[in-house]
């Protein structure tokens, strides 16, 4: 038995007692669980999302596409990869990241692999995004939200693992699909070293 099947078998020491919905929101709602722990009681926060998919799309000459956009939650600019909510919590997450793709960046893709699943924040939230590698991108057209605000770049990958091995990129999603990217291709961060 491996370590990770070890884990998915092993009791859960936690009992839910109620459950009860503090706050709905456009993508998310927020749940203030009674649990038993160990034999004592406690509340607990859930911050439950439908999922969502994440691209990270590849272009021809092997630079990687990213989205710049306005995170109010940070309140600053972060480049990602271009990502969005499932439609509906069965929607093919495939399909999710298709749509996202095109809607984000202009450019479509039929070939679409899956290179990773996340779960962005274990402690407290449940969200679930499938990340995919885009290649053979044609040129389309944005279709973006009248809230939307997004420049699309095109990263060299060893630029991009520069700004994550300096602590300037810190986006979870972007930064595991790039790490499992450079993996994939065993290309890896090389420091500039000044004279």
């Amino acid at each position: 038995m491996g370590k990770d099947e070890s884990l998915r078998e092993q009791e859960v020491p936690v009992k839910i007692i109620d459950r009860r919905l503090a706050y709905q929101g456009k993508i998310l709602k927020v749940y203030d669980d009674l649990v038993e722990v160990n034999g004592r009681q406690t509340h607990w926060d859930l911050v439950h999302h439908n999922g969502a998919a994440a691209v990270l799309p590849v272009m021809d000459d092997g630079r990687l596409l990213m989205v710049r956009q306005y995170r109010h939650a940070l309140k600053r600019f972060t480049l990602e990869i271009p990502a969005g909510k499932l439609d509906s919590p069965d929607e093919p997450m495939i399909e999710c990241a298709r749509r996202e793709l095109e809607e984000e960046t202009g450019y479509s893709s039929e070939d679409l692999s899956l290179l990773l699943n996340i779960n962005t924040t274990v402690a407290f939230c449940d969200e679930f995004i499938g990340v995919f590698l885009a290649r053979d991108l044609k040129k389309s057209h944005q279709h973006l939200d009248e809230d939307e605000d997004i420049n699309v770049e095109a990263w060299e990958l060893q630029d991009l693992l520069r700004l994550i091995y300096t602590q300037r990129m810190t986006d979870s999603k972007t930064v595991a699909a790039i790490l499992a990217y450079a993996n994939m291709r065993g290309e890896f961060y090389h420091e500039e070293r000044k004279a």
